[in-house]
Order: structure tokens, then C-alpha cells, then sequence
């Protein structure tokens, strides 16, 4: 699925990248205050840095910036993911690893994941799939580690169960987010995150 092409009247791509990537945090900021329709492009320009006349330079519309915002989630999830994941590691090492690696990014990362699935039904119609997409991937990754556990005879799965689990651990995740107001108050991160792996090897491992 091709990335949308957000328009840029600017032709330095590492001018493009870094004012993006100051609308991206200013944006974040605002949408989690007062929510993607409530927020003005003008604020944003203002949180970011720079003016409204600056801002559209980099973007089309205000979409634009939610799309931006989306995108950059998925992929600082995804690769801080792959950077915590040495090769050394494998089978059921690797999958608990790889569990405990992605509720810590989600924890450091839970104003953005939070925004990012608030807001993500504003996004405009042909941008939509394309950060669906994203989410594919990820449970993709976690699925390929499941049937890593299976090939090496350490999991017992159908492909349904292999599927299955691999969404699971992705809601688990985003879970410590939006429940943060009730977990928090019973569980450090890495009682839940124990606990969760600990549930959901309990028959199989």
C-alpha cells in the first residue's frame, strides 16, 4: 500500500523532516488537550514554533498533520521494537522479550498511542488504509516470533491461535494506555507486564 504524499512547497528533505517533525510534537500535544477537531492549525503552528504561513509550507491541510502523526507512531513503535530484539535471542526468550520490549515502548510513548487511536477515524478517507496497514504489520511481528515458538516445537498453535494471540498482545499493550487511570493504581509495569506473559503462556508453554 503506497504512502500518502503529503505536499511541501520546500525541497530540502531534511528541512521537511525536522519541521514535520516539530508539528508532529506540537500536534500530539494538542490533540491530546482538546482533541483533533477542536484543535486550529494555527495552534498548532504556534505550539510547534513557527507561523501558520510556515506550517502550510509543509502540509496541505490540517488532515495532513494527523496523517504525519499516525504514521510516525507506527514507525518509532516498529523500530524501537526491532532495536530491542537482538538475533541471539530465540523461541520463547524472544517472545518474552519481545512482549516486555513493547509494553515499555507503549508505556514511554502512551500520549501519542493514545491520540494516535482517538483521532485516527478523522483521517481522510485514502489516508486510512494505508496506516491500517501499519497496525498489520506490527501484529505481523509478533506473529512471525509465535510461529518461530511453533517451528521449534515450544508452542503447540493452530495458525487461528497464532493470529489470535499475536492481536492479543498488541491490545495488551495498548491497554496499559487506555486503562492507565485503573491499572496504574494496582500494578507497576512490570507486574503487569509479568502477569500478562504469565496468562498467556500458561497452557502452552
Amino acid at each position: 500500500m503506497k504512502k500518502k504524499n503529503v505536499p511541501s512547497m520546500v525541497k530540502d528533505q531534511k528541512l521537511i523532516k525536522k519541521r514535520r517533525e516539530q508539528m508532529i510534537r506540537g500536534a500530539v500535544t494538542l490533540f491530546k488537550q482538546k482533541g483533533f477537531h477542536r484543535t486550529t492549525t494555527r495552534e498548532i503552528a504556534k505550539e510547534s514554533g513557527f507561523s501558520i504561513g510556515t506550517l502550510y509550507e509543509y502540509i496541505g491541510s490540517k488532515e495532513d498533520i494527523l496523517y504525519l502523526v499516525c504514521d510516525s507512531i507506527y514507525d518509532e513503535v516498529s523500530e524501537r521494537l526491532l532495536r530491542q530484539l537482538p538475533p541471539d535471542k530465540e523461541g520463547l526468550d524472544r517472545l518474552k522479550l519481545a512482549i516486555a520490549s513493547f509494553f515499555k515502548i507503549i508505556d514511554v510513548m502512551q500520549d501519542e498511542v493514545l491520540v494516535m487511536y482517538q483521532e485516527a477515524k478523522s483521517l481522510p478517507k485514502e489516508a486510512l488504509p494505508y496506516v491500517l496497514q501499519k497496525e498489520y504489520e506490527m501484529t505481523n511481528m509478533f506473529e512471525q516470533i509465535i510461529k518461530d515458538c511453533v517451528a521449534m516445537g515450544q508452542l503447540e498453535l493452530t495458525d487461528e491461535e497464532v493470529e489470535l494471540w499475536a492481536n492479543n498482545i498488541i491490545i495488551q499493550g495498548h491497554m496499559w494506555t487506555f486503562r492507565r487511570w485503573s491499572l496504574r493504581k494496582k500494578y507497576t509495569l512490570e507486574q503487569y507486564t509479568q502477569l500478562q506473559i504469565k496468562q498467556l503462556l500458561r497452557e502452552k508453554a
